[in-house]
Parts: C-alpha cells; structure tokens; sequence
C-alpha cells in the first residue's frame, strides 16, 4: 500500500528529506506522496519514516492503492535498478 498525506497536513517539511525513494513532493497547497514511488519504507527500513516523524500523524495508508509487502518490495528493487546500473 502506498501512502498518502491529509489535508491535516501543516507543511513542516520534516517528511521530504526522510523520505529514501523521493516520493514525497509539494504539491500545490500540501506535501504529497506519489504512489508510483512509495514502497512504506520497505526494503530500506523497518517502518515507514514518514509516518514515525510527522508530528500531526497525517499520513495514512491510501487505501486507493492496497499492495502486499511482496509487491511493495519488488517496487523498492525496481526503483533501485537504475541506481545499482541495472535494467529493471
């Protein structure tokens, strides 16, 4: 499942940098998640880090975009091909 961030959002800017797969972007009123690149941290932490530093817990799972942990870490692999020098 990927990500998504609430309207509760507050723009503290805290989630970007921690973000490893550079999903998380400004949109055009709230920061935003682009499920495309999400994995919820998988294959590179144990926990979402988004979520473990928002200080008003406004990143839910989006529940348009159900993936298993199989699913979310084949997309970790194949966000992190190009990077490694390989074809995905």
């Amino acid at each position: 499942m990927a990500l998504m961030i609430t309207d509760e959002c507050i723009n503290c800017d805290v989630c970007e940098p921690e973000c490893p797969n550079q999903a998380i972007y400004l949109g055009e009123a709230i920061y935003e998640i682009d499920p495309a690149k999400c994995t919820e941290c998988v294959g590179h932490f144990d926990e979402p880090q988004c979520v473990q530093i928002c200080p008003v817990a406004c990143i839910p799972v989006n529940p348009q975009h159900v993936e298993s942990r199989e699913t979310l870490f084949q997309k970790y692999e194949r966000l992190q091909a190009p990077a490694q020098g390989s074809v995905a």
